[in-house]
């Protein structure tokens, strides 16, 4: 018999699902999510960023959570960094993956970034030379890559270009990330087909938010075009904070149902999964959008 198809889902709850929210989680916390985490069999992790805690104030003990968490973790860590400070702390603290992302987005880069675009990119493909140096693997992310609230349509030539640009500089994965959660399964499809064919050398993954209501529709898309990685939130949780109503990435549990559902194996327990996202909720005091932690619950008491 054929062995099953597999995926690998990078929960992004620690970063991108917290730096939208107004309460700041404990450190204790973070830690009680990661192990929940962690029990659930996610494979890959993405921790925090390294980012100026003036700016995001959630992400202040990023550092302190890796060093932590790194010893015996038995989970691939990954953070975030967006500048050659934030290089030097990943490095400080142990972390062997990472994620570094510029916008496809002028404007989208001037306000999340405070450069224009094309500097950004420049920018960024040093830092990935220089991370490679370091030994370090490293995803590049290209950010509103199916369009911007504030620009409309970004032309799929830039993100080629952005991408190609990313592998130069020995990108190990270039991500494409719907920051506005405004792309649209035949738009996912086309430009999955095009980066695939113009970086087929590195690993494409998809950072899908699910704004708009699509975002497992355009998982399954990139899932037929060959994507094998792809960014969840548990629960639902995740946002950018410089775009207006672009809060929801893909519920991590609903994406482990979709893929199990379809016989593709992700290694994740979805009842353990399920226990992460109670634990958001009691802890935001809010019921979140992902919706099979509300039928596993509703199995266990017979409704």
């Amino acid at each position: 018999m054929a062995e099953p198809e597999t995926v690998l889902l990078e929960d992004e709850v620690l970063r991108d699902g917290l730096q939208m929210e107004s309460r700041i989680f404990s450190l204790a916390e973070k830690v009680k999510i990661f192990q929940l985490l962690q029990e659930a069999k996610v494979p890959r992790i993405q921790v925090g960023s390294f980012v100026h805690p003036k700016l995001v104030p959630q992400m202040a003990d990023t550092d302190a959570l890796v060093r932590q968490l790194i010893s015996n973790s038995g989970v691939l860590l990954t953070g975030l960094v967006l500048n050659e400070q934030g290089l030097e702390r990943a490095l400080a603290c142990g972390l062997s993956h990472v994620s570094m992302s510029v916008s496809a987005s002028d404007t989208h880069s001037r306000k999340n970034a405070r450069r224009p675009a094309e500097e950004a990119l420049a920018a960024m493909t040093v830092l990935i030379s220089q991370a490679k140096r370091a030994n370090l693997k490293v995803r590049g992310g290209i950010q509103c890559a199916f369009g911007c609230v504030y620009e409309g349509r970004v032309g799929e030539e830039k993100v080629l270009a952005m991408a190609q640009a990313m592998a130069s500089a020995g990108a190990d994965e270039v991500n494409l990330a719907d920051t506005a959660g405004v792309g649209h399964p035949q738009q996912v499809r086309f430009l999955v087909r095009k980066v695939r064919q113009e970086v087929p050398q590195v690993e494409l993954s998809l950072h899908l938010h699910d704004t708009r209501g699509l975002g497992l529709a355009n998982m399954f898309v990139g899932y037929e075009e060959g994507v094998r990685v792809f960014d969840v939130c548990a629960g639902g949780l995740g946002g950018c904070p410089f775009v207006k109503g672009a809060a929801g990435n893909v519920p991590a549990e609903d994406a482990v149902h979709m893929f199990g559902a379809m016989g593709v194996e992700t290694g994740i327990d979805l009842a353990k999964l399920s226990k992460v996202v109670e634990e958001l909720e009691f802890l935001l005091g809010r019921s979140l959008p992902g919706r099979m932690r509300r039928v596993l619950g509703a199995e266990r008491v017979g409704i």
